[in-house]
């Protein structure tokens, strides 16, 4: 019985230095696999604009989000405020450069009228505004990175 124990006591060891020089190997090169997965990891637009778009929509519940295309598109938000109003919001980064004109923003509104969802115009200026916002937040952001 006291051969038990320190069969134990071998095949722990034996399986942490199995492991341990697994985890090392500082001289051998890298697979090439790992460093085409680490090549995937890049946004195909602006990385400013896509955090401020999506920090600005947070409080949006998001259908879709590709950051390969730059196209994030929210599902029907109701403010708690006028619940007999709704909005969704798509918004389109259309370049690596951070540029106002890299930015577009459309918005659909509809308006309950007896039980029914019914389209209704979008203020011009609702838009612009989530514009501005989208577009100071990822200069902030710039900002902040550059001074790190």
């Amino acid at each position: 019985m006291p051969v038990l124990p320190f069969a134990r006591v071998a095949i722990c060891a034996v399986g942490t230095l199995t492991l341990l020089s697994a985890c090392g190997g500082g001289d051998r090169e890298r697979p090439e696999a790992d460093i085409a997965a680490s090549q995937v990891t890049t946004i195909g637009v602006n990385s400013y604009l896509w955090r401020a778009s999506l920090d600005a929509l947070s409080f949006m519940p998001l259908l879709q989000a590709d950051s390969a295309g730059g196209v994030i598109v929210t599902d029907w938000y109701a403010n708690p405020q006028t619940p007999g109003e709704r909005m969704k919001v798509t918004v389109s980064i259309l370049d690596q450069d951070l540029r106002a004109d890299a930015l577009r923003v459309a918005a659909s509104r509809q308006v309950n009228q007896n039980g029914q969802w019914v389209d209704a115009p979008v203020r011009a200026a609702t838009v612009q505004k989530l514009e501005e916002i989208i577009l100071t937040k990822a200069r902030d952001l710039r900002q902040s990175a550059i001074r790190e």
